[in-house]
């Protein structure tokens, strides 16, 4: 369909009914298409409260329903003019255009599916969208003027020594890396909507669903890959040397990143870590908010987080406040004066964490006599939380107001540091008055002049 043609072919309609006729079928078909996902996203919406993954993924995929439903409205209404045997040369202009639009919000979904589902979109992928949005409309610009065969033919004839089948065209190798850019998109969007449908299942493990959602994506990956490269004809074998080097590769620089991921591995499987545990490690504090094949993130209590190598976990020593039993213990420490009453005091202590929020009352709280300090007797008040992921600092806090207002009110009388200061006895001081007088009169007595 060269471009004269398309133009000569609307001048020659533009005067005549069946142009009008094409007009408003194609503005029904956009009316019904832009309709059709509005209501979709409404019904679908409608009753729902929240923002989970299936309502914004239906309220995204919506505005790709719209031109997609377009493009099926116009090639029916293509179909039945032509069954009427009238001209279609504006419908068949209009076709093409909505299927862009269709192709480009549909890769635009995906990606973001993909790449910023849990953030912002970077500037990476708003400069990656408009490349492919450019690459589209280019296409769509070489087909309307009739050059897309000539196109083709070029990168048909063009081949490169590659294979044993006397080469690879520029043909094979484009329709090679478009099939593998959508197919592995679609198994990553696949991958990244089953993990979030299996991180929702309360019914199994948290390591459990992470192991899964992991593995699922890697076998769709490579599904996704070799699948391609056998669509378009592309002998496999061409991997053997990519897989030996890789393999190389992996034994001597990627010892480290291999380690990572194996170790990632085997903690999912153990179940050793889960996501919400408050882990220690090294001179690291926090929860585990997420773990990857490689990594995992840990957030401290102050908000900060911190990437270990999952082989850190492995072979180091790591404790788990949360592992089989989320109750720990936290204390507080005070002196009290050596005058004080332990039989009084001591019941009076335990008394204070309870009512405290967070604080457990089974096992209840205790007070023991840990030392006998310089100053007074060392009295530890120990209680148990069960959300040791919201830090210790907090109710450690609301416990001490307690005992201070026991102080304030006379109660609990603290420990003071003690010092006895004594002066030396009369002879002591002569003895030192005597040894400091001989210096003094040396200090005084000048040099003898010289000769």
């Amino acid at each position: 369909m060269p471009l004269s043609n398309v133009l000569s072919d609307l001048i020659e309609d533009f005067d005549k009914p069946i142009f009008l006729y094409q007009a408003g079928a194609i503005a029904v078909c956009v009316v019904l298409g832009w309709g059709l996902g509005y209501a979709i996203r409404r019904a679908w919406l409608r009753g729902r409260s929240g923002s989970g993954v299936v309502q914004i993924g239906v309220e995204s995929f919506s505005y790709v329903l719209s031109p997609l439903a377009v493009v099926g409205f116009l090639a029916i209404a293509k179909l039945l003019f032509v069954a009427e045997r009238y001209n279609v040369h504006l419908l068949r202009l209009a076709l093409p255009l909505f299927a862009s639009l269709a192709v480009i919000r549909l890769a635009f979904y995906l990606m973001r599916r993909v790449f910023a589902r849990h953030g912002p979109v970077g500037a990476a992928i708003l400069t990656f969208e408009k490349i492919f949005a450019m690459l589209v409309w280019l296409a769509v610009a070489l087909y309307i003027a009739g050059l897309w065969p000539d196109v083709f033919d070029f990168l048909d004839e063009t081949k490169l020594p590659i294979g044993k089948r006397g080469g690879l065209s520029l043909a094979s190798i484009f329709q090679a890396v478009v099939s593998v850019v959508i197919l592995l998109m679609l198994a990553l969007w696949a991958g990244a909507a089953l993990e979030e449908r299996l991180m929702n299942v309360q019914g199994i493990h948290t390591s459990s669903r992470a192991v899964i959602g992991r593995m699922s994506r890697a076998v769709l990956i490579i599904i996704a890959v070799l699948g391609s490269l056998t669509l378009v004809g592309i002998d496999l074998t061409v991997l053997s040397v990519f897989g030996g080097a890789l393999g190389v590769g992996l034994g001597l620089g990627m010892q480290k990143i291999a380690s990572n991921y194996v170790s990632g591995f085997v903690i999912l499987l153990e179940r050793s870590l889960a996501i919400g545990d408050m882990i220690s490690v090294d001179k690291f504090t926090g929860k585990v908010t997420h773990i990857n094949t490689r990594y995992t993130v840990l957030q401290g209590l102050d908000g900060v987080e911190t990437v270990l190598p999952n082989e850190m976990l492995i072979s180091g020593p790591v404790q788990n406040q949360s592992l089989s039993n989320r109750s720990i213990r936290v204390a507080t420490t005070i002196t009290v004066a050596y005058d004080s009453d332990l039989a009084v005091i001591m019941p009076l202590l335990e008394q204070q964490p309870q009512g405290v929020e967070r604080v457990l009352e089974d096992p209840a709280p205790g007070v023991s006599l840990t030392k006998f300090g310089a100053d007074g007797y060392d009295l530890e008040v120990g209680f148990w939380i069960r959300d040791p992921e919201n830090g210790r600092g907090g109710v450690i806090s609301e416990v001490n107001k307690k005992i201070y207002a026991l102080i304030q009110a006379g109660q609990i009388r603290l420990a003071y540091p003690a010092r006895d200061t004594r002066l030396l006895d009369a002879q002591m001081m002569t003895v030192l008055a005597g040894m400091a007088r001989p210096e003094a009169q040396s200090a005084e007595t000048p040099p003898p002049s010289p000769q």
